[in-house]
C-alpha cells in the first residue's frame, strides 16, 4: 500500500497560503501547525484568526513556532489563539547556551488525513508568485497514511519543546522516536539532534548512487565531499545533473560558500543556473522518479544542526510535474559557465568564499556540537 495516496504541488506562496488556510477552515478534530518564522502581518494574521477560529470551534489547536524564527512577535501576539481553547508552544526558548540549534521545519497536519510541507515560513516575504512578487518556494499537499508519521513527527517536537536534551538522547529507546520512521519505503524523513544519523542525507547519497537524472533546486548550497562526489558520479556514468540556486539570497554568507564549489562542479559537467527575478528559498530535488521536498537545504546546518522534515515519494508523475516547474524556474535563470566563474575568482573573491565556507562548514558545526554536549 502506497503511504502517500495523493499529492498536489504546491507552487507558490499565494497558492500554498490559500490552500493551508482553507484546510484550517474545514478542520474538525486537529489543527498541528509548525513553522520556523512566525511574523506578524500577512500571511500570519490569516493564519492566528483562522486558528482561533478553528479553537473556538472545539477543533484541537496546536501551534510550534522556533524561539528564534518567532521572536519578533508581540509577547501577547497568540492571546485570541490561547484564549480560544489553543495551545502555542515555543520551540527552544532563547539562550545562549542553545541558541545555535534551531527548529527549522513547516509543516501543516490537519484532521490526521491532510498535510502541507516545504520550504514557506509564515512571513510577508513568501506572499506572492515567486516571479513578479515574493520569494520563490515550492511545496506539496500529501494525504495518504505517511501523514501519521507527519504528525507523530509534530507530536514529538511538540512535547519536547522546552528542549530538555537529556530527554532527547533518549528518544531512540522509545516507542514515539519509533514512529517517527515510516519503514519500507521511507516517506518520512524526520532529522535533528537527538534522532539518530541523518537519514535525509543518507537515503539522497543512496539515491544518487544510481541516478540517471537528477535536479536540485537548493536555496543553500554548501555541499560537503560526499554529495559532491555523488553528483559528479551521475555525470561519470552519462548522466545529467541539473542545479538551480540563488542569484538572489537573504543570507550572502551562504552563497559565497556554495559559489567556492562551482569549479570542481562545472569542470565535471554539471550544470548549474542561478534565478534571477526573486529570493530563491525553494528546497527540491527530484532524482528520477523520487521527489524530495520539506525544509531541508543541501548544507551542514540541515544535515547535522537543524531540526528538519522531508518527505521522499516516487511518483513518476509528481517527478515529471516537478520537472515542469523547474523548467518554468530556469527560464528565468542566468545559467552559470565555468570560464566566467574563473574570470571572477579574484584574490578577494577567494578570500571571502573561503572564510564563508569555514565558518558554514567547520564553526557552525564546532558550536553546535558544543553545545549539544553541554545539554547531555
Amino acid at each position: 500500500m502506497s503511504q502517500v495516496s495523493h499529492a498536489s504541488w504546491l507552487p507558490d506562496g499565494d497558492t500554498a497560503f490559500r490552500r493551508m488556510l482553507a484546510a484550517i477552515a474545514a478542520a474538525r478534530a486537529s489543527v498541528r501547525l509548525e513553522t520556523y518564522i512566525f511574523a506578524a502581518g500577512a500571511p500570519g494574521d490569516l493564519f492566528r484568526e483562522a486558528l482561533r477560529a478553528a479553537a473556538a470551534r472545539e477543533v484541537r489547536v496546536q501551534v510550534l513556532v522556533d524561539g528564534f524564527g518567532a521572536k519578533d512577535l508581540p509577547a501577547d501576539y497568540w492571546q485570541p489563539v490561547a484564549a480560544a481553547g489553543g495551545d502555542v508552544r515555543v520551540f527552544n526558548p532563547l539562550a545562549l547556551d542553545r541558541i545555535v540549534i534551531r527548529n527549522h521545519r513547516k509543516l501543516l497536519v490537519v484532521d490526521d488525513h491532510g498535510a502541507f510541507v516545504g520550504g514557506f515560513n509564515l512571513a510577508p516575504e513568501y506572499v506572492g508568485d515567486g516571479v513578479t512578487r515574493g520569494w520563490c518556494d515550492l511545496g506539496l499537499e500529501l494525504r495518504g497514511p505517511a501523514v501519521a508519521a507527519l504528525a507523530a513527527t509534530f507530536d514529538l517536537l511538540f512535547a519536547h519543546h522546552a528542549f530538555r536534551h537529556p530527554r532527547l538522547g533518549r528518544w531512540s529507546r522509545t516507542k514515539l522516536r519509533r514512529a517517527l520512521h515510516v519503514h519500507g519505503r521511507e516517506v518520512v524523513l524526520a532529522t535533528g539532534p537527538g534522532l539518530g544519523p541523518n537519514r535525509f542525507r543518507r537515503r539522497l547519497l543512496d539515491d544518487l548512487g544510481h541516478a540517471r537524472e537528477v535536479t536540485i533546486i537548493a536555496a543553500y548550497f554548501v555541499p560537503g565531499f560526499r554529495l559532491r562526489r555523488a553528483l559528479r558520479g551521475v555525470v561519470r556514468r552519462g548522466g545529467r545533473v541539473q542545479l538551480l540556486l540563488a542569484g538572489r539570497t537573504d543570507v550572502p554568507l551562504v552563497q559565497d560558500a556554495g559559489r567556492a564549489y562551482f569549479g570542481g562542479l562545472l569542470r565535471a559537467g554539471v550544470a548549474i543556473a542561478e534565478y534571477q527575478p526573486q529570493v530563491l528559498h525553494a528546497k527540491l530535488a527530484i532524482v528520477d522518479r523520487a521527489v524530495y521536498a520539506g525544509s531541508a537545504n543541501l548544507d551542514a546546518r540541515s544535515f547535522g544542526i537543524n531540526y528538519e522534515v522531508t518527505v521522499r515519494i516516487e511518483d513518476a508523475r509528481l517527478a515529471a510535474e516537478g520537472r515542469a516547474l523547474v523548467t518554468h524556474f530556469l527560464g528565468q535563470a542566468r545559467v552559470i559557465e565555468r570560464s566566467e566563474w574563473l574570470r571572477g575568482r579574484t584574490w578577494w573573491v577567494r578570500l571571502r568564499q573561503w572564510g564563508a565556507r569555514f565558518l558554514l562548514t567547520t564553526v557552525d558545526p564546532w558550536l553546535a556540537r558544543r553545545q549539544l554536549r553541554r545539554l547531555v
